[in-house]
């Protein structure tokens, strides 16, 4: 079977990923990994998309893998494209979804507002508990300071532009559910025209989460573009 590398999001963990790994085991070789300081992972002094792409990088020498398909969510799906325009000898296939695209100083500013450790312990403390739970023993605290950080150097310079999309050579999917806050219809739908072997896909009633995103539709459409 084909290898397939699952990649998760900021502030996520590849137990997320697990339901989708399970829908895929007897389709593909499934891996999955936490990215550096998630998940537990060993926390760096600083995040960065070069950092996580390097991450996979090492995963695929040390488990042997020449070349790798690979689905990103979110983050994940932004590190995907990284690793195809830099090192597209490793990359087969891309599946990006719910990817951000778009950056400025002032996208970043607002999305680094909803990274306030605090005021996620004082309005959801559900899901501070699961922050905690998913990262431990690392500080949750710190993954978030460490991704605000990220997010505000990735607003002043973006790691890939419109003439790195449009050197990406690998077979390439976008998708974006529609009722997604976070990622715009208008970003995926230009990154899409810019990709030169790109195919584009809309999931109806889906918002940005993982957690909201149909494993069965999402299985099935991996299957569909990989196989």
């Amino acid at each position: 079977m084909e290898p397939i590398l699952l990649l998760h999001g900021a502030i996520g963990a590849k137990d997320q990923l697990q339901p989708l790994a399970e829908k895929l085991k007897n389709k593909f070789d499934v891996h999955t990994i936490s990215f550096n300081g998630h998940g537990g992972e060993p926390m760096p002094e600083t995040f960065s998309i070069e950092l996580f792409a390097q991450h996979v990088l090492d995963y695929l020498v040390q488990n042997k893998i020449e070349s790798i398909h690979l689905f990103g969510y979110s983050m994940g799906g932004y590190v995907s494209l990284y690793l195809a325009k830099h090192y597209p000898e490793k990359v087969i296939k891309v599946f990006s979804f719910a990817a951000k695209f778009h950056w400025t100083p002032e996208i970043s500013l607002k999305e680094t507002k909803m990274m306030n450790a605090n005021k996620i312990e004082e309005k959801i403390p559900a899901f501070a508990k699961t922050l905690e739970q998913r990262h431990y023993p690392n500080d949750w605290k710190m993954v978030l300071k460490r991704i605000s950080e990220m997010l505000i150097r990735v607003g002043n310079a973006t790691p890939l532009n419109s003439t790195d999309f449009k050197t990406i050579q690998q077979p390439v999917l976008i998708g974006t559910g529609d009722k997604d806050t976070t990622v715009t219809l208008e970003e995926s739908i230009e990154v899409y025209r810019q990709l030169p072997n790109a195919l584009f896909i809309v999931f109806p009633n889906t918002p940005h989460p993982i957690e909201k995103i149909s494993v069965d539709r999402l299985s099935e459409e991996i299957i569909r573009f990989f196989k």
